[in-house]
């Protein structure tokens, strides 16, 4: 039998032996460690139960090892692991195009084709907006996160993330998010987006022609540039403006697609539909799947052999991603995302009451949610080492969340939205007590 030590110990041997056989480049988002997990649960190296409000980084919408998708896992290993789609179809992978269309359909006639990552979906998106365009820039912006990939790393904002692997690739221009805050602007939100729009029309005169502009790809919530969510009027505009210019408009639904805002998708709350699209975390709860959706002519343009991988659509992922929309369905997701952002929103926006000090704007859609840590009250003096701190402190006390944003400043919450209420409320209550100590 293992003594006390040894037990107390397994989580530091863990990372006593990553240290030993893994690039130290591979982020420590989180100092905790888990052996299983079933719904929000999370059980780490040593038997402690955490509550888990990272989720994977956004992946764990529908909760861990849903009982339909571990069924459907094992039943697809036994029949089927791997053929590639492009030697052999299958079922599985037909079945899944269909129901993401059924869902998320991109106008009169769509298609969809999977892939294995976030970031390697923003890779053949662009792709394809190139040969569909006959156009070689892309226009992206600040914040903007789309993957680690070289052309997802160009399109990426944060500099901490690329440093040192440039060159990039070529006519990537980028442009200022647009962030809003009603309570600071004087502007109306119609005002301040056509300010934005007229912005861009300037940027077309002077840094790119828009006759040159392939694709615009925006987040309509920034993932790891903050939450920042685009106001709707500036949506509707750009639309338009991309409808006037021929430029498409590509939504990175990545983080924010499958319940996470509420609805399947968070451009369904700005009833505006994009020529393209990219998804993958939550979509196959844990399997390594994506998808580029779009248009069926556009999707149709690219050449044969310049999409694809060997990998991609696995029959598993496929099957796994399958009965995981089902049971989103069955539970209906969106409503449960829907509910989880209400407690959270009216949680966060009471800490921001209680410790000015600490906690800044809140901000989000749905239960895409975060807020600003700052130092002495000032919304302009990111307080980074407090965050870093907070989380740390969270994990000590059995509280798995994560940080985002430029300046690492930001609190965020992507919880599994099966949570129950009573521990959706104990976490809470916890980051509640580290932030009050901290005040």
């Amino acid at each position: 039998m293992e003594s006390v030590a040894e037990i107390i110990s397994k989580k530091e041997k863990l990372y006593q032996r990553r240290k030993k056989v893994v690039p130290n480049a591979l982020g420590i988002f989180n100092p905790s460690s888990v052996q299983y997990a079933y719904g929000a649960t999370m059980i780490d190296a040593d038997g402690n139960e955490l509550i888990d409000f990272a989720g994977g980084i956004g992946v764990i919408n529908a909760g861990h090892c849903p009982p339909p998708v571990v069924k459907a896992i094992q039943e697809q290993a036994e029949r089927l692991i791997h053929s590639s789609f492009n030697v052999a179809i299958y079922e599985e992978y037909l079945n899944l195009a269909e129901k993401m269309v059924s869902i998320l359909p991109h106008g009169d006639a769509t298609k969809v084709m999977f892939l294995n990552s976030g970031a390697e979906a923003v890779e053949n998106v662009i792709k394809i907006a190139k040969q569909a365009t006959k156009r070689p820039a892309v226009i992206s912006f600040g914040g903007g996160f789309h993957g680690r990939t070289m052309m997802a790393m160009s399109l990426t904002s944060k500099v901490a993330y690329k440093t040192g692997c440039g060159p990039f690739a070529p006519e990537i221009y980028r442009i200022d998010y647009p962030v809003y805050n009603k309570k600071k602007n004087p502007l109306s939100e119609e005002a301040f987006a056509d300010q934005q729009i007229q912005k861009l029309k300037m940027f077309f005169k002077a840094n790119v022609r828009s006759e040159d502009v392939a694709a615009i790809i925006i987040e309509l919530v920034q993932g790891e540039g903050g939450f920042y969510v685009a106001p709707n009027p500036y949506i509707q505009k750009l639309r338009k403006l991309c409808d006037e210019t021929g430029i498409l408009l590509i939504f990175d639904e990545v983080q924010s697609g499958f319940g996470r805002t509420g609805k399947w998708a968070a451009y369904e709350h700005y009833n505006v539909t994009p020529d393209l699209s990219t998804w993958a975390k939550s979509m196959g709860s844990g399997v390594p799947i994506a998808a580029v959706m779009g248009k069926a002519h556009l999707m149709d343009s690219a050449n044969p052999g310049t999409i694809g991988g060997t990998y991609a659509g696995n029959p598993i992922c496929c099957a796994a991603s399958l009965a995981t929309i089902n049971y989103m369905q069955e539970i209906n997701i969106n409503a449960l995302g829907e509910k989880v952002g209400n407690i959270v929103r009216k949680r966060f926006e009471s800490f921001q009451l209680k410790y000015p000090s600490v906690v800044g704007e809140v901000r989000g859609l749905g239960a895409m949610l975060a807020f600003d840590v700052i130092k002495d009250g000032d919304d302009t003096i990111p307080n980074a080492e407090l965050t870093k701190k907070i989380i740390d402190t969270c994990a000590e006390r059995g509280l798995v969340v994560i940080s985002a944003g430029v300046n690492g400043n930001v609190i965020r919450i992507l919880s599994p939205l099966v949570i129950e209420e009573t521990q959706l409320s104990k976490g809470l209550d916890i980051l509640e007590k580290v932030i009050a100590e901290n005040a």
